[in-house]
């Protein structure tokens, strides 16, 4: 196992297109729930302990070697809101493309002839930990970072925040992040032998109904 190849795929450089998502941070900014660091860190919070907790445990279970189009059809239920569904596939065929030029196997070639319009984002990304020689941690804290991050870089961006603010943030959460990795793949090991239904399933309305409201504005910084 290569811990630099977890360097790599966690790299907010790594061309999976997560630069042009806000995770629901631009329509929460402009709704007056994030205003600041103070106000960030909650809302980062939230979506840890939420669809964070979701993605990683997704992610760990594919990188267990779970069947991919019944961890698809299980994350398309736990996702109401169409405009996410159409975000994590658009996510999902991003790291896909980024992952056969990388780590190229038999396996992402099979989920991109099984996909074509893309699958969701945490399966991919747990399928590409596989590839990469990764196991289901590592792909559980991908996910969980990646729930947070996103939304922080992107204040950044709309707030003009002090990214050090920002970036404090983060170290503040990486206790919680610990701790909603592992219980991520403790849940995708219960997985494998009692199937989909034994993954979170935790909730975020508030994030499922700002995503509706946020793809309805003619004009935004961020796809979702």
């Amino acid at each position: 196992m290569s811990r630099a190849a977890l360097l790599v795929l966690a790299d907010g450089r790594f061309p999976a297109g997560g630069h042009a998502h806000s995770g629901g941070a631009e329509e929460a900014v402009k709704a007056g729930r994030v205003t600041g660091a103070a106000s960030l860190e909650e809302f980062c919070r939230g979506r840890l302990n939420t669809v964070g907790r979701v993605a990683a445990a997704f992610a760990a279970a594919a990188a267990l070697g779970m069947d991919p189009a019944e961890l698809d059809a299980a994350a398309d239920a736990r996702t109401p809101s169409p405009a996410l569904r159409v975000a994590a596939r658009r996510l999902g065929r991003q790291l896909l493309r980024a992952a056969r030029a990388t780590w190229p196997s038999p396996e992402l070639e099979a989920l991109a002839g099984e996909f074509p319009k893309g699958a969701h984002q945490p399966v991919v990304l747990g399928l590409t930990a596989r590839a990469a020689g990764l196991g289901p941690a590592d792909a559980a804290y991908c996910a969980v970072y990646e729930s947070v991050s996103g939304p922080a870089s992107a204040t950044v961006r709309l707030l003009s925040l002090d990214p050090f603010r920002a970036t404090a943030v983060l170290a503040r959460l990486a206790p919680e992040l610990d701790v909603v990795a592992e219980s991520a793949v403790t849940a995708a090991r219960t997985a494998l032998h009692e199937g989909v239904d034994a993954l979170p399933a935790g909730s975020a309305p508030l994030l499922e109904i700002g995503a509706e409201v946020h793809a309805s504005w003619p004009v935004r910084l961020f796809a979702s």
